[in-house]
C-alpha cells in the first residue's frame, strides 16, 4: 500500500505543478534558538489558495472523465479544502458545489465564491457536512470530492513530502497539524520511503482530537468537538477514512495542544516570525513546545494555512 501511495504521489508532483506553488522552506532562528533544535518552516500558507489543500483538489479534479467534468463536483469542507475544490475548478473549467458546516469560517466561504463555487451551508460538525455532500453527490450523479478519504487526495496532499525531499536534507522531525489525515499520511508516507528513520508527529487541538483518540483505540471514533481556533482540523472523520490506516502506521507521536497554546503560537510566528497563519497552523507550531529539551538537529514545522478572519485575528492578537 505504502509503495503504491509513493508512486502516485510522485506522479501527482508532476500532474499538478502548473497549477501550484512549490512553497519555501525558511528557517526560524527564534525557535532553533528556544529549542536547541535546527527548526524550519513549510510554507504551504504561501499557497496559491492560502492552504496545501489546492494539491490535492487539482490533483483529483484532474483525474475526471470528461462526462465527470461536464457534470461538476460537489465537496464537502470545513474551509480550505472547499477554497481548494473552487479554484482547481475554476482551473479547470469544472462546476463546484461546496457543503460547509455551520462553523465555517466566513473568509473561506467567501473565497469559495469568488472562486465561482456554490456554498451550501449543513450540519453543526463536519462529518456530518461530509455525509450529506455524499448523499447529494450520489443522488445527482456527480463526482464527490472528499477532503481527505480519496487516494487521489492524499496524493496530492502528500507533494509537499516530495518538495521537502529535495528543499533540505537530514530532515529529523515533522510536525504536521492533522484533522483527517490526509496531509500528514501523504508526507509521512514519501519522507519515510526516503528517509526511514524521520520522525513525523501529528498534532491536534484538545478541543477536536479525533484522529489522536481513534488510534489511541484502535478505530475510527465519533467523539463531538469542541470550538476552537483551528476550524481547518476541526470535525469528525469518516469510519472507513483510508486515512486512519496511513496515520496508525506512519506517525510516530501525537500532541494536542491546548486553545490558549495555539494562540500564543500564532501570536508568535506573526509577530516574531513575520508570517500570517490560520489557526491550524498555529497548532503544529505549538507541538513544537512540547517536545521540550528532547530534540535535536532538524525540525520542520508545516505552516498548512494562512486563511484568518480579520475578527478571528483581532481575538488571537
Amino acid at each position: 500500500m505504502i509503495e503504491d501511495l509513493v508512486k502516485h504521489i510522485r506522479q501527482a508532483e508532476r500532474l499538478i505543478r502548473p497549477h501550484i506553488r512549490e512553497t519555501p522552506v525558511v528557517p526560524s532562528l527564534a525557535l532553533s534558538e528556544a529549542t536547541g533544535a535546527d527548526v524550519w518552516f513549510k510554507c504551504e500558507n504561501l499557497q496559491v489558495t492560502g492552504s496545501f489543500k489546492a494539491r490535492g483538489a487539482v490533483h483529483r479534479l484532474l483525474q475526471l472523465s470528461d462526462a465527470e467534468r461536464r457534470r461538476g463536483v460537489i465537496a464537502a469542507s470545513s474551509g480550505n479544502h472547499g477554497v481548494g475544490v473552487a479554484y482547481a475548478g475554476r482551473a479547470l473549467g469544472i462546476p463546484v458545489a461546496v457543503y460547509v458546516p455551520d462553523f465555517v469560517s466566513p473568509a473561506k466561504a467567501a473565497a469559495m465564491r469568488r472562486l465561482g463555487a456554490t456554498v451550501v451551508v449543513f450540519g453543526t460538525d463536519g462529518l456530518d457536512t461530509e455525509i450529506e455532500a455524499r448523499r447529494v453527490a450520489e443522488s445527482e450523479g456527480r463526482c464527490y470530492v472528499s477532503p481527505y478519504n480519496d487516494a487521489s487526495i492524499v496524493a496530492g496532499q502528500g507533494t509537499v513530502g516530495v518538495e521537502l525531499q529535495r528543499q533540505l536534507a537530514d530532515i529529523g522531525i515533522v510536525i504536521v497539524a492533522v484533522g483527517g489525515g490526509g496531509l500528514v499520511g501523504g508526507i509521512a508516507a514519501y519522507l519515510k520511503h526516503h528517509q526511514p528513520n524521520v520522525k513525523v508527529i501529528g498534532a491536534q487541538p484538545v478541543n477536536s482530537r479525533v484522529m489522536t483518540e481513534s488510534i489511541r483505540v484502535g478505530r475510527v471514533v465519533d467523539i463531538p468537538s469542541r470550538p476552537t481556533l483551528s476550524d481547518g482540523t476541526a470535525g469528525g472523520i469518516e469510519p472507513d477514512t483510508i486515512t486512519f490506516p496511513l496515520c496508525r502506521t506512519l506517525v510516530d507521536d501525537w500532541i494536542a495542544v491546548s486553545e490558549q497554546e495555539i494562540a500564543a503560537a500564532m501570536r508568535h510566528t506573526m509577530e516574531v516570525e513575520h508570517m500570517l497563519i490560520e489557526g491550524a497552523a498555529g497548532v503544529a507550531v505549538a507541538a513544537l513546545s512540547h517536545l521540550g529539551g528532547s530534540i535535536s538537529g532538524r525540525v520542520v514545522v508545516v505552516l498548512c494555512g494562512a486563511n484568518i478572519t480579520a475578527a478571528r485575528l483581532r481575538e488571537v492578537l
